[in-house]
Parts: structure tokens; C-alpha cells; sequence
């Protein structure tokens, strides 16, 4: 619960930090289509697979004459299409009718694929539909005046600060290690940015002392134990007499190499027992070459 708690903090304080410069994001012009309606004809335009928590959707249709927009399932549509004969029976969803012109936007509910589909509203002249028939034995399609339709789809996606550093937890230690007297030292990490995000989780047997610091500092500690004292009061990231806990850092790129000193507080004889100790950060994955020039 801790660590999940540390987790949110920092997404506020990543979010804060890239507000001069948020990814920018709106609907993006992606395909054209265009169809031909006859009397009562429908057209079947994309198929939408929204996830888990639905979607949306933006088109612009333009048509010569009145037409319904409306979505329906696509399993649905699909079964209709085995009876050409037959009125299909569909569950619409944002239907829209005696449209012309128009920006069509529509929710998708979850998980499920829909379709969009665009009918035609003239109802045929049945006398001349059999006369046009029986002179030609077949459709009339070639003597009633088709309804121009285009569609032009949309996508959600960026248009401004499109390209930034990407971040990602990387782990950089995790071991479980025999006690002794003499600090533990792990070379591990050269900032990158300042501010960047550093987590360390320790559990242990007896009361520890956990502390990040210069590398060279660490090498000092490392060869003179009896130094720690003074070290320590130059440092921040540090926690004393704990066994187990895990807390947060942050280091700048002026504090060069960092290294992670772990020691036993126990004053007597140290057990021989394991501790275990684990540090991740947050690195940059993608477009790093940016960080400079923020």
C-alpha cells in the first residue's frame, strides 16, 4: 500500500513537471470514402473495436440528399446481410436522421465492435420501379438519381509536443545478502536529470541503516566504517534503525554517481542472517536525447 501510495505521488509530480509541455491531442483527418445510395440503400463504413472502457468515434458525412447515420452491433449487421431480401432488425445506437451535413460523434460501449452505417431516406416510386423493371427485366438502378455520399473519418491522436522523453521503472537491485559488520556497498546509479525518482526497500533482522550518497563518499564509508557519522549528515536519502521499510529519493545530475550503503545499527555480535534490500528508478526509455533541451 505504501509503495502504491509513493506511486501516485510521483505520477502528480511527473505530470506537474511536463505541464509547460503536455502532449496536445485532437481529432486528425485519417481516410476518405465515398459511396453511391440508392431508395433505401445502406452503406457500411468502418467497423469500430473499442476496449474495455469503450471509445469514440468523429466523422464528417456529407450527402446530396437526406440520409440516417447510426451505429449498430456488427454481429448483428453481419447476420442481417445472410437475408438481402429482408428489413434488417438492428439495435441502433446514436442514430441521427434527415442528416446532409454533419460532424458524427458516438460513445462505443465495451468490448464490443460496432459499425457504422448510413441508409439512404427516399422511399422508391413502386409504379415506377415495375415499369422501369419490365421494360429491362432487370434493377433501376441506372434510372434513379444515386445519392452522393462521402465520409471522412477521424483519429484521436497528437498534434502539439508530440515527441518527449519516455520513463519507465528499471530495477537496479534486488538480492537478499549474509549480514556483516562492514557496510554493503552497490555502485549503482548516474543521474540523468535532476529530480529523477529513486525507490529502495529494505527488510532485515535486526535494525538497519540505509542511506544513498556520492560513490566517493561510499568508497570512504567503505574503507573507514567509523566515517558513516559524518557522511550521513550530507545526505537526505537515509533512514536509520529501520528493518522494514521502503521509502523514496530523488537525485540531481550535479550529484554524480550515487552509491547504496546498507550497514547493520546492532552494536554487538550481527547474526548470521540474510537481508534483503531491492532499488528501482526511473530511467528514460525513449527519446532521452531531449532531456537536455528541456
Amino acid at each position: 500500500m505504501k509503495r502504491l501510495c509513493w506511486l501516485g505521488v510521483f505520477l502528480l509530480w511527473f505530470a506537474a513537471l511536463a505541464a509547460a509541455q503536455n502532449k496536445v491531442f485532437d481529432w486528425v483527418r485519417a481516410s476518405d470514402e465515398s459511396a453511391l445510395l440508392d431508395p433505401m440503400d445502406y452503406h457500411a463504413g468502418r467497423v469500430y473495436h473499442p476496449g474495455s472502457e469503450g471509445g469514440n468515434l468523429h466523422v464528417d458525412i456529407q450527402a446530396k440528399l437526406p440520409v440516417t447515420i447510426a451505429l449498430a452491433a456488427n454481429e448483428e449487421w453481419t447476420a442481417a446481410q445472410q437475408h438481402p431480401g429482408a428489413v434488417p432488425h438492428l439495435e441502433l445506437l446514436c442514430m441521427r436522421e434527415h442528416v446532409v451535413n454533419t460532424t458524427y460523434e458516438c460513445h462505443l460501449p465495451n468490448d464490443r465492435p460496432m459499425v457504422l452505417l448510413i441508409r439512404d431516406e427516399r422511399t422508391p416510386d413502386r409504379a415506377i420501379v415495375q415499369g422501369i423493371g419490365a421494360v429491362l427485366g432487370h434493377g433501376t438502378r441506372r434510372f434513379v438519381s444515386p445519392n452522393d455520399l462521402k465520409i471522412t473519418y477521424y483519429q484521436w491522436d497528437c498534434v502539439q509536443n508530440c515527441i518527449q522523453p519516455e520513463f519507465r521503472w528499471s530495477l537496479l537491485l534486488k538480492e537478499k545478502y549474509e549480514l556483516s559488520a562492514t557496510p554493503k556497498v552497490y555502485s549503482l546509479l548516474s543521474p540523468e536529470r535532476d529530480g529523477q525518482p529513486v525507490w529502495i526497500r529494505i527488510k532485515a533482522p535486526v535494525p538497519m541503516m540505509v542511506a544513498l550518497v556520492p560513490s566517493e563518499v561510499a568508497d570512504k564509508i567503505y574503507d573507514n566504517p567509523s566515517s558513516l557519522a559524518s557522511a550521513l549528515e550530507n545526505t537526505s536519502c537515509k533512514q536509520r534503525g529501520v528493518q522494514s521499510l521502503s521509502f523514496d529519493c530523488k537525485v540531481n545530475l550535479g550529484d554524480g554517481r550515487q552509491s547504496l550503503v546498507v550497514v547493520p545499527e546492532t552494536h554487538g555480535n550481527v547474526p548470521h542472517k540474510k537481508a534483503e534490500i531491492e532499488m528501482q528508478s526511473m530511467q528514460c526509455t525513449e527519446n532521452c536525447d531531449l532531456l537536455n533541451k528541456q
